[in-house]
């Protein structure tokens, strides 16, 4: 078993808990089997086999056993076994998950030996033992009885295995002080608040149907709205570098895929088709393998790269059930796509004109600045990935540079890389903290080589290209959960699906509303009236939670003045300004996409 790596002082904190939270549950439930429970961000979990059913109602009698336990300062003591005495060890305790962990880390790193952690009682007891590898705080004691709260309950199939035990999965949210727990907790309550599940279903955005299926999301008109005004932003920063649309079929014969390499490595997050005839097909789940063959429908001279091709089309995964997750997470998805097929030389300046894409976009519509992560591969795990340690060097090498050129804040993240080559992931922090990664640019070293796609060169002979990847949004869906909590439904006003309702204060001001109503219309400004039926309060309310900019309130003095009141939904203020002033201050602010509308 290999050494435990080196770990910082909150990971020794939150793998700790995990232990004092599996010896809370056995103190409480005896007969429960236990599995693993690792640190993860922002705290820890643990998976469990209860005999019995445990709810909600259960977490503070789990907190207060694991406040007594932090309060007896057990201490942790490191025992080596060999694996026989060790499977042994677990068999009497009839923890049958802890014998198939040992069983697979014989078989997968041939070890001969494995470490128990125990936690050590006040009387020098044995009170909780588990097979670990380490990391963790000398003494109970450092930890605060303050710092921690089990925060909710899953379910989770052991080994990720759908055909094998359902657990129960316990979060549990730690941090080294009370005052970063609050914090924490303050912002997963603003979190909820802002869930694009209920914005979304709040503002009429999209919904899910039962009959359609889960992960399938429907667009209302509302949505859609703002998913093209999205689009079309991106479309115009590409059309501007030079790309062009191209369309492509949702699903491919079964050898596109063999030649690229996904069906080898994602066969089973496919979903296949089978014809009349027998051929095997597939729904796409990603574009770049259809690209190529429109690169390679004839023969490229050097003069005639590079080509960019783009496209927002449709793509499909098979996740499963218990994974989906809102827009966050679906079987049907739509990707801004964009591929570059180009010479070496070209590298450079393909991926700084994306990147610049990118930083624009991302500034437009209010994220701050963006960090980079430099997605490498893992040396040490070349099975993972198509093509030759030279090619990946060569590829990094480039990023790596790219990068210091364009003078970046980023870090590099071994492991991360697509299989097929390295990328720039581009993170953004949210208004309430949460960092999200969500651009993307993939240089493709291997696809060109399995494809066998090349351009003719100055000498006439072929020379082998390269591929660029590029996703600004990526999947709008995804894309769409972040911006839509990112915002709490507030889009700047060149993005609002709705971006004015006229409000008549009574029945005989309603002409007068209808008609500015149309006048925006046809100036191609999205307005609504929202009539006199309702109280004037509680249309304004209902203007507000609709999260429409501005609300324009007409009554006796505004129809003599031709000037509307208007009401700024983000700031609170109103103002009187005349419709002309209105009309043309609202049309500068959506041609110039301004994050802050300038009146009131």
């Amino acid at each position: 078993m290999s050494p435990a790596p080196a770990v910082d002082d909150l990971y020794k904190l939150r793998h700790s808990l995990a232990h004092v939270m599996a010896q809370a549950v056995l103190k409480l439930w005896p007969d429960t089997l236990i599995t693993i429970g690792p640190p993860i961000d922002n705290g820890c979990y643990y998976d469990f086999l209860f005999a019995q059913t445990i709810s909600e109602d259960d977490f503070p009698k789990i907190e207060k056993e694991m406040k007594k336990i932090i309060h007896q300062k057990q201490t942790f003591r490191c025992d080596t076994l060999n694996v026989v005495d060790a499977k042994k060890f677990w068999k009497g305790l009839k923890q049958k998950f802890k014998v198939e962990l040992i069983e697979d880390l014989v078989k997968n790193e041939n070890i001969e030996t494995v470490t128990h952690y125990a936690n050590i009682g006040p009387k020098g007891e044995e009170a909780f033992v588990d097979l670990c590898r380490g990391g963790h705080v000398e003494n109970f004691g450092e930890i605060p009885v303050d710092c921690f709260k089990i925060m909710s309950m899953a379910g989770a199939y052991w080994r990720g295995d759908e055909k094998r035990e359902q657990l129960t999965r316990l979060y549990l949210a730690a941090f080294p002080t009370k005052a970063e727990l609050e914090g924490h907790l303050t912002m997963l309550e603003e979190a909820r608040r802002r869930d694009h599940r209920k914005v979304g279903r709040e503002l009429d955005l999209f919904t899910f149907s039962e009959l359609v299926g889960p992960g399938l999301p429907l667009w209302t008109p509302r949505g859609t709205m703002l998913r093209h005004l999205l689009d079309q932003y991106v479309w115009e920063l590409r059309s501007a570098k030079g790309y062009q649309r191209v369309t492509i079929p949702h699903i491919t014969k079964k050898e596109l895929y063999e030649t690229s390499g996904h069906w080898q490595k994602f066969a089973n997050e496919l979903f296949h088709v089978t014809t009349r005839e027998g051929h095997e097909f597939a729904m796409k789940p990603m574009n770049c393998p259809h690209h190529t063959q429109i690169y390679a429908c004839q023969q490229r001279s050097y003069r005639d790269l590079p080509q960019r091709y783009a496209e927002t089309t449709a793509c499909y995964r098979d996740e499963q059930t218990g994974e989906l997750h809102g827009l966050s997470r679906v079987r049907g998805f739509t990707q801004d796509d964009a591929h570059v097929f180009c010479r070496q030389i070209h590298v450079k300046d393909e991926i700084l004109a994306i990147w610049e894409i990118v930083d624009t976009f991302y500034a437009t519509v209010g994220f701050g600045k963006l960090r980079v992560r430099l997605s490498l591969h893992d040396p040490a795990a070349p099975e993972k990935y198509l093509g030759t340690p030279a090619m990946w060097k060569k590829a990094e090498t480039s990023l790596r540079e790219i990068a210091v050129d364009r003078k970046a804040d980023f870090f590099e993240s071994p492991g991360e890389a697509a299989f097929y080559g390295p990328k720039v992931d581009f993170i953004t922090k949210d208004s309430i903290g949460r960092e999200w990664q969500v651009a993307t640019i993939q240089l493709d070293i291997n696809m060109p080589e399995r494809f066998d796609l090349f351009c003719i060169d100055e000498s006439g002979e072929k020379e082998r290209i390269v591929m660029v990847h590029a996703a600004i949004m990526g999947s709008l869906e995804r894309f769409l959960s972040i911006y839509i909590e990112h915002t709490a439904g507030l889009f700047p006003l060149w993005l609002a699906p709705v971006q004015a309702a006229l409000i008549p204060v009574a029945e005989p001001h309603e002409a007068y509303a209808a008609e500015i109503t149309e006048m925006l219309k046809k100036e191609g400004i999205r307005a609504i009236t929202l009539p006199h039926q309702d109280s004037l309060g509680k249309r304004i309310r209902e203007g507000e939670t609709q999260k429409i900019p501005y609300l324009l309130v007409v009554g006796e003095k505004e129809m003599e003045a031709q000037s509307v009141a208007v009401r700024n939904v983000k700031t609170k203020k109103q103002v009187v300004v005349t419709v002309k002033e209105f009309l043309e201050k609202l049309k500068t602010d959506v041609s110039g996409r301004k994050l802050e509308a300038s009146i009131g």
